[in-house]
């Protein structure tokens, strides 16, 4: 694959997460839902730029994708946005070089998707300083591990057509 068949098919991605972020945003609440828990259905796109163009088109997507949440949610929604995605992606990428074929995407993905959420962990404790929020630290955690398996299931489904991208 060419530079500009690259650069476009980085972008077809990034629309694709688009889309699926917009979707999410459209369901309704999920049943118990906590504040701030989603299943990060955008991140499906993540983890095929990740797995299928490399390491550089995943990070240029998840700062894409923190840009359009800071342009339509504000700051603080992009930072979270930026420090989860670049967070997720780096634990990903080390996984996938230190066990190299020996990990499946539903680990990567659970991973992924628990580290995306301490990365956003962390910068709350950050802007909220003296707020006691380590309680909300094992709600995040198992949200990651569901996310983690829904995301990884809808790739299962959705990677014969992103394939046919290529």
């Amino acid at each position: 694959m060419n530079k500009t068949q690259q650069m476009v098919l980085t972008g077809l991605i990034f629309a694709v997460a688009l889309v699926l972020a917009v979707v999410e945003n459209t369901l309704p609440p999920l049943p118990l839902a906590v504040p701030g828990v989603k299943f990060g259905l955008s991140n499906i796109a993540v983890m095929y730029a990740l797995f299928f163009l490399g390491r550089k088109q995943a990070y240029l997507i998840a700062v894409l994708k923190a840009f359009f949440v800071f342009t339509t949610r504000g700051a603080i929604a992009a930072a979270l946005s930026l420090s989860g995605g670049l967070l997720s992606i780096t634990v990903m990428i080390l996984l996938m070089f230190l066990f190299r074929d020996k990990i499946t995407y539903l680990i990567i993905s659970i991973l992924g998707a628990v580290f995306h959420n301490i990365g956003q962990f962390f910068v709350i404790i950050l802007i909220y300083t003296g707020m006691n929020l380590w309680a909300y630290l094992p709600v995040l955690l198992i949200s990651g591990l569901v996310a983690g398996i829904v995301t990884s299931t809808l790739l299962k489904f959705i990677l014969p057509a992103l394939k046919r991208l290529v």
